[in-house]
C-alpha cells in the first residue's frame, strides 16, 4: 500500500508518481531529487477552496501555508488556484514578490521578525501582518508612522489547546514561543494596546495549535475558544473583530498506520462550531483564514536517493546509506518522525 494516491508500479516493476517513472527521473536529474505532482498539488488546493465556499458561503479564504514548500512554483500555482499565501520570512516573502502574487492575499507570520522584514512587508502591502508580542507591535507602528500608511494586523493566540501531537510541533499551549496567551490575559492586554495606537488596524485573531494532527476535537476547542474571545473584545473593548484566522495543522499519512481525515471534513465541522458560537455570542460571523500548507503538497511529493554504502553488522543491524541527510530531509532526525519508504526500482 502507497501513502498516496499518486504513486504506482509501472510494467518495468518501477515504481511511479504522477505516471512517471521515478528511476528514470534519477537518472536523468540526479539524487538527491524532490519531485512534485502538480497535478495532485492543484486538486487538493481545489479540495479546500470548495470546502470554504461551500461552508461559509465563500466567506473565507484558505493560505497555503508557504513554509511547507517555498517555491515561484508553488507561489504561482497557490496565485492560479485563488488561494492566498502564508509567510514566515523575508525570504519567503521575497518569493512571493518576484512570483507576482497578490500581495493583498498575503499574510506574514513570524515570532521575532526583524526591522527590514517588517518594513519589506509594509512596503509591498501585505494584507495582514501576524503580530507575535509587544515589540514587535511598538516597532511595526513606528515602522507605519513613518511611511504614513495604517497597517492591518492579526495577532497571534495561544488558545492552551493540546493538539494531541509530538510536542516538539504543539504549539497552541501557554508554553509557546508563538504568540500571546488567553490565561494570563496578555491577549487582551496586547489588543487594548493596539486599539489605542494610530497606524495599525487590527483586524482579526490567529491560532495555530500545531502539526500533522489527526484528531478533529482539538480543532473544534479551538475554533470555540477564539470565537468567545471574538465575543470578549466585543463587551469588553467595543472592538468588532471582523477575520478569525484558524492555522492549519492537519495531518497526512506518511506510514500506513496514519489515518487522516477528509480535508474537507475539517472545515465542515469547524464551521459548525463557529456558526454557533456566533449566534451564542451575538457576534457576527467573521472572515475565516485557513492555513494548510503540508496538506497541499507533502502527499503530492515524494525525494528520491540512490542507496550507497550498505553495512550489515551481524546480529545487531543493518544500515543502508543513502545520498541524502539532514539538508533535505530533517524531519526525521529533529522530531523522531516516522515515513515510508519503497525500493524505486524493485517496488
Amino acid at each position: 500500500m502507497f501513502v498516496s494516491k499518486n504513486l504506482s508500479v509501472n510494467g518495468k516493476n518501477h515504481l511511479t508518481i504522477g505516471g512517471l517513472d521515478c528511476v528514470e527521473l534519477a537518472e536523468e536529474y540526479g539524487t538527491p531529487l524532490y519531485v512534485l505532482d502538480e497535478d495532485l498539488v492543484r486538486e487538493n488546493c481545489r479540495i479546500y477552496k470548495k470546502a470554504m465556499d461551500k461552508y461559509y458561503d465563500g466567506k473565507g479564504l484558505i493560505l497555503y501555508a508557504n513554509k511547507a514548500l517555498c517555491t515561484l512554483f508553488t507561489c504561482r500555482v497557490a496565485s492560479e488556484e485563488g488561494l492566498g499565501l502564508d509567510v514566515v520570512s523575508g525570504g519567503e516573502l521575497y518569493t512571493a514578490i518576484k512570483a507576482g502574487f497578490p500581495m493583498e492575499k498575503v499574510c506574514f507570520h513570524g515570532n521575532n521578525k526583524t526591522q527590514q522584514e517588517l518594513e519589506m512587508a509594509v512596503d509591498n502591502g501585505v494584507g495582514h501582518i501576524i503580530v507575535d508580542n509587544v515589540y514587535e507591535l511598538e516597532l511595526l507602528d513606528t515602522i507605519a508612522a513613518s511611511r504614513k500608511k495604517v497597517q492591518n494586523i492579526m495577532f497571534r493566540i495561544k488558545p492552551g489547546i493540546d493538539a494531541h501531537t509530538h510536542s516538539f510541533i504543539s504549539t497552541g499551549q501557554i508554553d509557546s514561543k508563538f504568540g500571546v496567551a488567553l490565561e494570563n490575559g496578555e491577549a487582551f492586554d496586547i489588543i487594548k494596546r493596539a486599539h489605542e495606537m494610530s497606524n495599525v488596524r487590527v483586524t482579526g485573531i490567529h491560532c495555530h495549535i500545531g502539526s500533522q494532527i489527526f484528531d478533529i476535537e482539538p480543532f473544534l476547542k479551538a475554533a470555540e475558544v477564539m470565537m468567545n474571545f471574538i465575543g470578549d473584545l466585543k463587551d469588553k473593548l467595543g472592538l468588532e473583530i471582523n477575520e478569525l484566522n484558524l492555522g492549519g495543522g492537519y495531518g497526512i499519512m506518511y506510514t500506513e498506520k496514519d489515518d487522516p481525515i477528509e480535508y474537507d471534513k475539517y472545515i465542515e465541522h469547524v464551521s459548525e462550531v463557529v456558526k454557533s458560537v456566533c449566534e451564542k455570542r451575538g457576534v457576527k460571523l467573521p472572515f475565516i483564514y485557513m492555513e494548510p500548507g503540508r496538506s497541499i503538497v507533502a502527499s503530492a511529493g515524494i525525494t528520491l536517493y540512490k542507496v550507497g554504502g550498505i553495512k550489515d553488522i551481524k546480529n545487531v543491524r543493518k544500515y543502508e546509506s543513502v545520498d541524502g541527510g539532514m539538508r533535505d530531509n530533517p524531519r526525521y532526525i529533529i522530531y523522531e518522525s516516522e515515513y515510508t519508504d519503497v525500493i524505486a526500482n524493485t517496488a
